[in-house]
């Protein structure tokens, strides 16, 4: 049956690091349905196996197909690196990953080609961004460095509460010696971990994230299949988790700045 413009986008994330592209998409997309599936039980995808996060994604894909979405975000660069092709594949609806928006926000704000990704150890391995950049330009030069204890302190929300200022400072420290104006945070938690970020770079550093750029496809996508809802239902987001509510809760309230989040549990 074909999907109507009423019809919800579906957002899916390791946890709750799609958060920072459902503010984008409450900011620019307002009209629009959005139910998000967070695997926070299962976080971090950065380290396990390709085999797993193809499963792990599709699980989530599949729970959200039964709820009748139109479209499909991949809030999740490990997952995108992995299992967008095979998404498109397996689902009728349009599927949009974060990957290639990173990329070319990236090469658009760089002045010099100098770019450094920052993600998680899956995507880094996966080489996903190096790729998508050397494709739109090949005049760039890439620097990949994993921070696998990134995810974690958003996870937990001590990003908020801890003194993370050394893990930050250990995290990016072989940047030193790199010459480079332009990363990328090659994972959607990390927005949320912004201003400590920042406060390690060199200063002048632009700092890109994918989230914007990614709002700006999905935009173009449900324009070009006639599935743009216009009429404001002012329907909130719902979002389920596979982990604590309360946590998830938590950081829903302080990046989104929702009062009563409707935030539900989910076994895939």
């Amino acid at each position: 049956m074909k999907a109507t413009k009423q019809a919800p986008i579906g957002v899916i994330d390791s946890g709750v690091g799609g958060l920072t592209v459902v503010k984008e998409m409450l900011n620019q997309l307002p009209a629009e349905r959005i139910i998000y599936i967070g695997d926070d039980a299962r976080c971090p995808y950065g380290p396990r196996s390709v085999e797993e996060v193809k499963q792990f994604t599709l699980e989530m894909a599949y729970a959200l197909s039964k709820m009748g979405i139109k479209m499909l975000v991949v809030a999740c660069n490990t997952a995108t690196a992995v299992a967008l092709d095979d998404l498109r594949n397996q689902f009728a609806f349009p599927v949009v990953g974060v990957i290639e928006p990173g990329a070319r926000a990236a090469v658009r704000v760089s002045t010099t080609g100098r770019i450094v990704v920052l993600g998680t150890v899956g995507t880094v391995k996966s080489g996903a961004y190096e790729h998508a950049i050397t494709a739109i330009s090949n005049a760039t030069q890439t620097y990949q460095l994993a921070c696998p204890d990134f995810v974690p302190l958003v996870e937990s929300g001590q990003y908020k509460s801890l003194d993370i200022r050394p893990i930050m400072e250990k995290s990016l420290n072989p940047l030193v010696h790199i010459d480079f104006d332009t990363a990328i945070l090659g994972c959607t938690h990390y927005p949320l971990l912004h201003d400590h970020i920042q406060a390690q770079l060199p200063k002048g550093v632009a700092i890109v994230s994918s989230a914007n750029e990614t709002v700006q496809d999905v935009r173009n996508t449900l324009d070009h299949f006639g599935l743009l809802n216009e009429q404001n239902t002012g329907i909130a987001p719902l979002f389920y988790t596979t982990g604590s509510l309360e946590g998830f809760s938590s950081i829903a309230m302080d990046w989104l700045e929702l009062q009563n989040p409707d935030v539900r549990h989910i076994i895939l």
